[in-house]
């Protein structure tokens, strides 16, 4: 998601998440269980705890879903408009990169039996945002579009980036870890940071493998930096600062590059 100043509450994020841990609706529960999810790697090798089990996220994310159409529902652009179908193809192309069991072993993706219900949404709304809510549908502002340009390599930047939390299941981890006790807000911020840059990390390699430019996502960021000089400093935000940011996906540039070529070539199989 973009700089925490210029996006709206995180509510639409988390409140779906609410339901399912209130039981309202769902009618689950919300407690880590051994069955659904074994205490295994997540993204990169690291340890994460999930909340919710495929079929629970799911749910969620229609919840979530409904919630979000009906809050902005005389702001939704119709499918027809030019910027709706710019959104939907970006994101179809980036869908059919997160299938490539290649790709979801390179950066350890936990995606089996989960569904994806990819599906992209444009607001009217002045605020450069995005936001992706679990199991796969998208919101994108329509202050975003002046920001990336006409450059569909920088919008997908910025979808590939809010796609990769959905993939690295980051709402459900958020819900595990508070019900593990969240600590203080600077341990939650140090958290909440981490998997941001998570998402650039597994974004990155998404709009790689997708054929997108992944120099672009730098050069987005530094327009990001340039716009946003009066952002707080990274200890007191829930975000990478943009200078830790960029500086971060210059040094994995290259290394998506490797992966997507080796790809290409043939030097990576589908696991047996």
């Amino acid at each position: 998601m973009v700089p925490a100043h210029t996006r709206p509450t995180s509510r639409f994020r988390i409140v779906a998440l609410a339901w399912v841990c209130l039981g309202s609706g769902a009618g689950v529960g919300c407690s880590p269980r051994a069955d659904h999810h074994p205490a295994d790697a997540g993204p990169g090798g690291r340890q994460q705890p999930l909340a919710l089990s495929p079929n629970e996220e799911s749910t969620v994310g229609r919840k979530a879903f409904e919630q979000v159409m009906a809050e902005y529902r005389t702001r939704v652009l119709p499918p027809n408009r030019p910027e709706v179908v710019r959104v939907r193809r970006i994101t179809d192309r980036l869908a059919r990169a997160a299938e490539i069991e290649p790709l979801q072993r390179e950066i350890m993706l936990r995606v089996r039996g989960y569904r994806f219900e990819w599906e992209a949404n444009v607001v009217r709304d002045e605020k450069v945002n995005a936001f992706c809510l679990p199991a796969g549908r998208m919101f994108v502002f329509t202050g975003l579009f002046p920001v990336a340009g006409e450059r569909d390599d920088a919008l997908a930047t910025v979808l590939a980036h809010e796609m990769a939390h959905a993939l690295a299941h980051h709402g459900s981890e958020r819900v595990a870890r508070e019900q593990e006790g969240g600590g203080t807000v600077f341990r939650r911020l140090s958290y909440d940071r981490m998997q941001e840059s998570e998402a650039d990390h597994i974004g990155l390699f998404l709009m790689t493998f997708a054929g997108y430019d992944p120099n672009e996502a730098v050069a987005l960021w530094e327009r990001m930096r340039r716009a946003h000089g009066g952002a707080p400093p990274e200890f007191l935000s829930d975000h990478p600062s943009d200078e830790h940011r960029v500086r971060a996906l210059r040094e994995w540039v290259p290394k998506a590059r490797a992966a997507k070529k080796a790809f290409d070539e043939g030097r990576i199989a589908p696991a047996r």
